[in-house]
């Protein structure tokens, strides 16, 4: 995900350095790693990530966060053979529910239901300042230029006079930012709905077809149309299908499934780049 000037990345499987490599986002960007859960297919990527960092000696902290166990995991995996990076790995387990904020946005993890302890994750971003009343700065005699951006950056200006213009004198009211959700693997479940509540995108676990449903639940993974259901009940504008099963080499007749559902349905492939368009609100 790219917010602004940073990068996060939600799982890391095996190679993932070399499809990043592949793509137009640079792994040294990544800042922070959030995983679900401790199956192979979800963190083994991220010893071989980590040294691809050290080895374009990167400098800044990584950060990585996940269920209870991750710390004991790092350890494990930075005690691979004869290698320790240069930079900082700091690792936080984080409880169910849990909510933490950076400068542009915050995560917020919930429980999902998987055959081992699983997290889903939102990433919200912070408020955006309201729209800027070109019409009422000019009343006030705010010259256009260099004051008309600090204002809608939220800070305060001075007028020539002395008259001092706060940002709320001419900005509406604050907007909301993007929600994108993340399920992990998971069979359809209550928290990962109540985390998807009017979400920008949700991407989530697809695994099977509909006449393979009851397999895929029993290994705690959901249907497409089970991910539909759950996208349109929680209000989730957007849908990715993700995690699907080998068996589909065509998995078009899952998406078919899922559109009459969720008609705002998409089926990404491997370096898709989907932008999340800004709420209008």
């Amino acid at each position: 995900m790219r917010i602004g000037p940073e990068v996060i990345l939600l799982d890391c499987g095996e190679g993932t350095q070399r499809q990043l490599m592949r793509s137009s986002v640079s792994f040294m960007k990544i800042s922070r790693i959030f995983v679900s859960h401790f199956h192979g297919d979800h963190f083994l990527g991220l010893p071989g990530l980590i040294q691809s960092m050290a080895l374009n000696d990167r400098k800044e902290p990584l950060e990585i966060y996940g269920p209870t166990g991750i710390v004991e995991l790092m350890k494990s995996l930075l005690g691979l053979g004869y290698f320790k990076p240069a930079f900082e790995v700091c690792v936080e387990e984080l409880e169910p529910g849990e909510r933490v904020a950076f400068e542009r946005f915050s995560v917020t993890c919930a429980l999902a239901d998987h055959t081992v302890p699983c997290y889903a994750y939102a990433v919200e971003e912070s408020q955006r300042p309201g729209k800027f009343n070109k019409a009422r700065a000019l009343e006030l005699g705010i010259p256009e230029g260099p004051m008309f951006s600090k204002l809608q950056s939220g800070e305060s200006v001075i007028l020539p006079g002395g008259m001092v213009i706060e940002p709320s004198m001419v900005l509406g009211q604050p907007r909301k930012g993007r929600k994108l959700v993340f399920s992990g693997d998971t069979k359809p479940c209550d928290s990962v709905e109540a985390l998807a509540r009017d979400c920008d995108l949700l991407i989530h676990d697809a695994t099977a077809a509909a006449d393979n449903e009851d397999k895929a639940n029993a290994y705690g993974h959901a249907s497409a149309r089970q991910s539909a259901a759950l996208a349109a009940k929680a209000g989730a504008r957007m849908l990715a299908l993700v995690h699907i099963s080998p068996r589909y080499d065509d998995a078009a007749p899952l998406l078919e499934e899922a559109k009459a559902i969720h008609p705002n349905c998409i089926l990404p492939k491997d370096l898709d780049e989907v932008e999340v368009p800004l709420p209008d609100a």
